[in-house]
């Protein structure tokens, strides 16, 4: 991933101020309705919290359906002709690549889905009919939406709804990630909402980042661990349904975060959790999010025909029984 940054390069100057080694340096805080934690090692001083405030704050205007002066949501209210900024021009670019080689499983069009069932900014929580689903799919198809030679976008209706949220957290980890790499930090581990990003090793510990994957059946009450695994100059993200999901207090019906953009039904998969290795985390979040879409079956044959991608599955077999698919390369990364 290139020129993640050449719009905000001109913000963050460098202060040589030297140490005598590299130190620990740790920031944490609150970001795209989320926490996050960046730390690294440098023998330099620089004004990392004010670059990530910069950070966050373009990825916001840019992309935020939270935030109703965003582009994305100008564009969701009927803007035509607006010219989007270079993150969303990625971001674009890179959701259209997964949608294409998820069959469609992957879609940012499905926010009105996603509002009908009352999981988006739009609050009320519902069940829609058949009719109502049925008038909601013709919003649906990222094929639908295209992004121009001047860098607008065109939509075949102008009621589809875009929402990126799916994929804009690993891709903000990107470019943070790109921050420290043009200001020559070689240790680091970026965290974002469950979503991350490791270069290097931890200068502390002597050893490789180390990083953890939630246990699907864990309470609210208490986090516990599925699994460890040392993550090398690589992106983690995972998606699952015990992440994110609202029950119906009148009903009490479950809704799971993962909608089938091809039925439109808000529905439970056989997989529970997708953990993706990747190159960079824009794709690591966008593929935890298709195969949760997938379910088991269908995310190992997309698997097969992706490149330097490895996943950690937990599913449910047909016995009803809590099964694990470790690929090869996410396995050397178990610690044992």
């Amino acid at each position: 991933m290139k020129n993640l940054l050449f719009p905000l390069l001109l913000i963050f100057i460098l202060i040589s101020c030297k140490n005598e080694g590299p130190q620990v340096n740790t920031y944490t805080g609150n970001a795209l309705g989320t926490t996050y934690q960046v730390k690294y090692f440098s023998s330099q001083d620089f004004d990392t919290e004010k670059a990530l405030d910069s950070i966050f704050e373009v990825i916001n205007t840019s992309m935020s359906t939270y935030q109703d002066d965003s582009d994305i949501s100008r564009i969701n209210s009927g803007a035509e002709g607006l010219t989007v900024d270079v993150h969303f021009q990625n971001v674009f670019k890179y959701s259209k690549q997964v949608f294409k080689e998820s069959n469609g499983y992957f879609d940012p069009t499905v926010g009105s889905l996603v509002n009908a069932y009352g999981f988006g900014p739009d609050k009320p929580l519902n069940e829609p009919d058949e009719a109502v689903l049925d008038s909601i799919k013709q919003l649906v198809g990222f094929e639908k939406v295209n992004l121009t030679s001047i860098n607008t976008i065109e939509k075949e209706n102008p009621n589809i709804y875009l929402d990126f949220n799916a994929i804009a957290k690993g891709y903000t980890i990107d470019v943070i990630a790109e921050y420290l790499d043009i200001n020559n930090i070689e240790n680091y581990l970026i965290e974002l909402g469950g979503e991350l990003v490791a270069k290097g090793e931890n200068l502390e510990r002597e050893s490789p980042w180390m990083v953890a994957i939630d246990n699907p059946q864990q309470t609210d009450a208490e986090r516990t661990l599925q699994t460890v695994l040392a993550l090398e100059n690589r992106a983690m993200a995972t998606s699952g349904n015990y992440r994110k999901f609202r029950i119906d207090s009148t009903t009490g019906n479950r809704y799971v975060h993962t909608i089938n953009p091809l039925n439109g039904k808000a529905e439970k998969s056989n997989l529970l959790s997708a953990s993706v290795l990747a190159e960079n985390c824009t794709l690591a979040d966008g593929y935890a999010t298709a195969f949760m879409a997938l379910g088991y079956e269908r995310s190992l044959e997309m698997l097969e025909e992706l490149e330097n991608v490895d996943v950690y599955f937990i599913y449910v077999d047909e016995a009803e029984s809590i099964r694990v698919f470790t690929s090869e390369g996410f396995e050397e990364a178990l610690m044992e």
